[in-house]
C-alpha cells in the first residue's frame, strides 16, 4: 500500500514550485481581479499581505507561506479559476476565427467584399476594397504583411463590437 502513495522528492519539490507559481500568480492580479476569485480567507488575506512588500527577501519569504497555504489546501479549483480567466472565452475565438475566414475570403473572391457587407452593414466597402488590393499587391511582390494585417484587424474589430453584429 506504501509503495503506491510513494512520492519522489523531485516530484513534491515538483509540486510545490507549482503551488508556488500559482501564487505569484495570485500576487500578480488586481485587487479587482483578486476580488472575483473564491479564496480562502487565509490565503487571500496572505496574497494581500504579499502585495504590499517591497522588498525581495520578504517578499520571497511570504510567497513560499503562501505555497505552504496552498499544499493544505484543495488547489485545483483556484487553477481552474485562473485559467478561465487567462484564456480567451469560446465566443472571442470564434469570431476571431471568422474574422480571419472572412479575410482569406475577401482575398479570394473580390465578391465576398459585398456579402460581408450585407452581413455587417456598418464595414466601409470601399475602404475593405483598398484594403484587399494593397494586401494582395503586398503578396504578389513578397512584402511583409502589414496590410494583410491590416485588413484582419479591421474586420475583426467589426465582427467584435456588438452594435454592429445583426443577430
Amino acid at each position: 500500500m506504501e509503495e503506491d502513495d510513494f512520492i519522489s522528492k523531485t516530484q513534491r519539490k515538483k509540486q510545490m514550485r507549482a503551488l508556488q507559481d500559482m501564487g505569484a500568480e495570485l500576487v500578480a492580479l488586481s485587487p479587482e481581479l483578486l476580488a472575483r476569485l473564491d479564496l480562502p480567507e487565509g490565503l487571500r488575506d496572505a496574497v494581500m499581505e504579499c502585495k504590499r512588500f517591497t522588498r525581495h527577501e520578504a517578499v520571497r519569504r511570504q510567497m513560499q507561506y503562501i505555497g505552504r497555504i496552498m499544499r493544505d489546501i484543495d488547489a485545483g479549483p483556484i487553477a481552474e479559476q485562473l485559467a478561465s480567466m487567462n484564456a480567451p472565452s469560446r465566443k472571442q475565438t470564434a469570431l476571431f476565427h471568422l474574422a480571419e475566414k472572412w479575410r482569406d475570403e475577401m482575398l479570394a473572391d473580390p465578391e465576398a467584399v459585398a456579402r460581408f457587407a450585407q452581413e455587417f452593414p456598418h464595414a466601409e466597402p470601399q475602404r475593405l476594397r483598398q484594403l484587399c488590393e494593397k494586401a494582395g499587391a503586398e503578396r504578389r511582390a513578397d512584402h511583409p504583411p502589414k496590410h494583410y494585417r491590416e485588413l484582419f484587424h479591421v474586420l475583426n474589430a467589426i465582427i467584435q463590437d456588438p452594435a454592429r453584429r445583426q443577430s
